[in-house]
């Protein structure tokens, strides 16, 4: 006989007793458990935003050394445009060995989008910060968004399983989440656009959405000042994804309406192009890993090496993540020509999606820039304004590499500042837009086609 559904629990009397109904948001935050959560992420936030500071302060330091002393100290006056080359293969075979030998897998896969959700993994926090710091330290077009998540929520983890080992796991969980909120909290910004981001990418809703997110809020709240205070201390700065006096933007004229169409479209495009790309060579990647790493590591270099020949400006503009690149960017582009700003989008997109293929790090800050710079090209077209064009292109492109709207709409605006609440009427279209196109463009995912049956299964005995 074939098998049938489950049977229900039953009582001591044998008759069938309701399942346990949910717990309540409302009787949850009342708990005495809740407030104990509260405390803890409080008291974390403080450690992993610390160390989460000196995580970007090390990688900044690095980059200057490898980049800037250590050229200099071998009696070159300047760095070469070749300099990248052997760098980016040492971080491959670096990474290789880290990914293939250390536990975690050097953390997620950035061409597959940005992940969490589910409880952070302790063991995976030494390979994650080693292929990390290589990868953004060496020249590899990733960001740090995605480390500093796995390593907020892994040093969360543990810690509360060191503290009390019977806690259960949706305090962990809880908690771990907490951590990565207090990690990021500063690094886009605002404390809040790092609270977007991991909601939207967790898929956190539901009426259990405020009890999670009040915990990360508070974490990333204290995180943010952590952040601050070590900046002013240290006189390091802050790491944080801010911009000094952008260009005035007027009110948005119905020219600048149908240009965020325009970017939208091309954004969708351009962005499923390189994710399809570095997901195929990933395929590949991941068989061949030493060989095929150290093979993209140069590619990486080569393609800044073109750039800088091509422009005649430095290979910097191609490489790195584009946080530090971008406020230049932005200041100088009346000194850019649409022909190099074309040149600098296509070669960061190829050096992005090899670096997405092989590497490990975050994918939103290569996607801000890469939107930006077409953005201001697009803004020598009549009726665009920089400004205007600059935070259309850095949503569009946001969304269709993240596929997380309301943090792209964020991201471009409060950037911005005043100016991005002027635009942000055309950010919202280009959003749409260019998440609508994504979307339709994304290949589906495998397994039966809509409305078709489940398979019975096979009768049993």
């Amino acid at each position: 006989m074939p098998a049938g559904p489950p049977a229900e629990p039953t009582g001591p009397t044998g008759a069938t007793e309701p399942a346990a109904a949910p717990q309540s948001p409302f009787a949850i935050v009342r708990s005495r458990g809740y407030v104990s959560i509260l405390v803890i992420s409080a008291l974390l936030g403080v450690p992993i935003s610390a160390g989460a500071f000196g995580f970007l302060a090390l990688v900044s330091e690095l980059q200057s050394l490898v980049f800037d002393d250590l050229p200099k100290g071998l009696g070159f006056h300047g760095t070469p445009d070749w300099w990248a080359i052997p760098l980016l293969a040492v971080a491959g075979v670096l990474v290789a060995l880290t990914i293939r030998y250390l536990p975690g897998g050097g953390g997620h896969k950035p061409a597959e989008g940005l992940k969490t959700g589910g409880t952070p993994s302790v063991a995976a926090v030494p390979g994650v910060a080693l292929a990390a710091i290589t990868s953004l330290s060496l020249g590899v077009v990733l960001g740090p968004e995605a480390p500093l998540i796995a390593l907020g929520g892994g040093l969360a983890v543990g810690a509360i399983k060191l503290l009390k080992r019977d806690a259960p796991p949706s305090a962990v969980g809880v908690i771990g989440a907490a951590g990565s909120f207090a990690a990021i909290s500063e690094l886009l910004g605002s404390p809040l656009v790092g609270a977007f981001l991991l909601m939207e990418a967790s898929g956190l809703g539901g009426p259990m959405m405020g009890v999670v997110l009040v915990p990360g809020l508070l974490s990333a709240g204290i995180g943010s000042l952590i952040f601050t205070g070590l900046g002013s201390w240290t006189g390091l700065g802050t790491y944080s994804l801010v911009l000094s006096q952008p260009p005035a933007a007027g009110r948005p004229t119905l020219g600048e309406f149908l240009w965020a169409v325009v970017a939208g479209v091309v954004a969708a495009l351009l962005g499923e192009a390189i994710r399809r790309s570095a997901l195929a060579l990933q395929n590949v990647v991941d068989r061949h890993r030493l060989p095929l790493t150290v093979l993209m590591g140069l590619a990486v270099g080569v393609i800044a090496l073109l750039y800088a020949e091509i422009t005649d400006r430095p290979i910097t503009g191609v490489l790195f993540s584009g946080q530090d690149a971008l406020g230049p960017l932005l200041a100088d582009s009346a000194g850019y020509t649409v022909a190099t700003l074309v040149v600098l989008v296509v070669c960061k997109s190829l050096a992005y999606c090899a670096s997405m293929s092989a590497f490990r790090g975050g994918p939103v800050f290569p996607a801000i820039f890469t939107g930006a710079a077409g953005g201001l090209a697009l803004s020598h077209l009549p009726g665009m304004g920089t400004t205007a064009g600059f935070a259309v292109g850095i949503g569009a492109m946001a969304v269709a590499m993240l596929k997380l709207p309301m943090t792209a709409v964020m991201l471009a605006t409060l950037l911005l500042g005043t100016d991005g609440l002027t635009v942000m009427p055309l950010v919202i279209v280009a959003v749409v837009v260019s998440y609508v196109g994504t979307m339709r463009l994304a290949r589906l995912p495998v397994g039966p086609p809509p409305g078709a049956r489940p398979q019975r299964a096979a009768p049993a005995g």
